[in-house]
């Protein structure tokens, strides 16, 4: 999440009419992630999400992402709502692009990962591959090895040479990736984006899960693979196997690996670090004029990869 869209007062105002949440009392941008623009909202009513969707998300996929957060929230999983207009729509516009109100969840990111954080979120990934099973709309994962490789392609033509090294090694991963990445694991839909920014706490509780706007349909051992990659390395990139391995317990104690998920969860965690290092790299050289965001560094996942090119986490399970 952050902020691209600057909106008026006035602007919200006027749309907010086609609601029936309250009037406004105040509203401000959200800074945290990097996709989207969202502001908190203060109303009369309640607090919501403003999201304004921006870059990667097509038009096209919104409604898959409403009825999946739908499907969830009547099964109990702790993730938004979406809040229809007046006219019963969820997707609407505002100054010409695509957006949706949701509900406003409790709870915030923990401001330091523990063993008991981690393992939660094993089992929230678990909970969450689970419930979607009879959800019956799909919806292609976009951020696949071809859509890497087009990424690549933009970001090498740059004249910007301070990723050289990294570059380089990103070559030569795609084509490590082309012939090792598996096939016939089991899959269905995924988050795709378990970040420590889209997980809430409240009282070191497990509280709710946001921002379900890279789901897809994919391994359930690659969603595995980007939330280690996310949850068990220090701010310098250090892995922390205590972490891992309650993360793996708590995703197991609903839905037990098989082997070959196992065999090839190292390579799953080669694919997950470089998908994100891609695109750091690309929001890097690209960053957008004006918005209320610093890019993250791409140094980090560089480091992460280059951790699982030398070492095999999956025979630790």
């Amino acid at each position: 999440m952050a902020v691209y869209s600057s909106i008026s007062k006035e602007e919200l105002e006027t749309f907010l009419n086609q609601y029936n949440i309250g009037s406004i009392i105040r509203y401000e941008g959200i800074l945290e992630g990097i996709e989207n623009t969202n502001y908190k909202l203060v109303t009369s009513e309640n607090n919501y999400i403003l999201t304004i969707f921006e870059k990667r998300v097509n038009p096209a996929d919104i409604p898959f992402f409403i009825n999946l957060k739908n499907h969830l929230a009547k099964k109990n999983f702790a993730c938004p709502k979406p809040i229809k207009n007046n006219d019963g729509k969820y997707i609407n516009l505002l100054n010409n692009k695509h957006c949706v109100i949701i509900s406003f969840l409790k709870g915030k990111k923990t401001s330091k990962v523990e063993n008991n954080h981690c393992k939660q979120v094993g089992k929230m990934l678990g909970i969450l591959h689970q419930d979607s099973k009879d959800f019956l709309q799909k919806r292609n994962n976009t951020m696949n090895y071809n859509q890497w490789k087009n990424i690549f392609l933009k970001s090498q033509n740059t004249n910007d040479s301070q990723f050289n090294d990294i570059m380089s090694n990103i070559n030569k991963e795609l084509s490590y990736l082309e012939t090792k990445w598996p096939r016939d694991l089991p899959e269905g839909i995924i988050h795709a984006d378990v970040f420590q920014d889209n997980v809430f706490f409240k009282n070191n509780k497990f509280s709710g899960l946001i921002d379900f706007y890279f789901a897809c349909n994919d391994f359930f051992a690659y969603d595995i693979a980007l939330t280690i990659n996310a949850w068990c390395f220090d701010g310098k990139a250090k892995f922390k196997k205590d972490k891992f391995l309650n993360l793996i317990q708590g995703y197991e104690s609903l839905r037990p690996l098989i082997e070959r998920e196992k065999i090839h969860l190292s390579t799953l965690l080669r694919g997950a670090a470089l998908r994100i290092l891609l695109t750091r790299v690309h929001d890097y050289i690209f960053h957008p004029d004006g918005a209320y965001v610093e890019p993250k560094d791409p140094k980090e996942y560089h480091s992460i990869l280059q951790f699982h090119q030398e070492n095999n986490l999956g025979k630790l399970l």
